[in-house]
């Protein structure tokens, strides 16, 4: 794997990719679903910007609920899986929407993310 040039050739990652692989395996084993564990940690609507503009969005690299799913990951076993890497998983899987007001994408992912059915 290591003289891949279409992966990243970082023996830690590779390494740390397939024990992920191995801890999700168990998550769902343990919660019927990866889905059902990363959902638990959803933040309260309440805790988030009233507004997302450009202020808002650069003091989100991080939220108290990303960091407790990066502590819950790291104590089962998982690695590389710090609290901006978790925070941008949020954002990627839509659990958050931090489009900026005024993006024509903003309205279109709120509703998908209200209206996603929770595990």
């Amino acid at each position: 794997m290591l003289d891949d040039a279409g992966i990243v050739r970082h023996r830690g990652k590779i390494v740390s990719t397939i024990n992920n692989a191995k801890r999700a395996i168990e998550l769902r084993e343990e919660y019927g679903s990866l889905a059902t564990f990363v959902w638990s940690f959803e933040p309260d609507p309440a805790n988030r910007p009233a507004m997302m503009n450009h202020a808002a969005a650069k003091q989100l690299s991080l939220t108290a609920e990303s960091t407790a799913l990066s502590k819950a990951l790291k104590k089962r076993g998982w690695s590389f899986v710090g609290p901006t890497t978790c925070y941008a998983f949020m954002q990627a899987m839509g659990m958050v929407n931090d489009h900026l007001e005024g993006c024509a994408m903003r309205a279109e992912i709120e509703a998908l993310r209200v209206a996603f059915v929770r595990p």
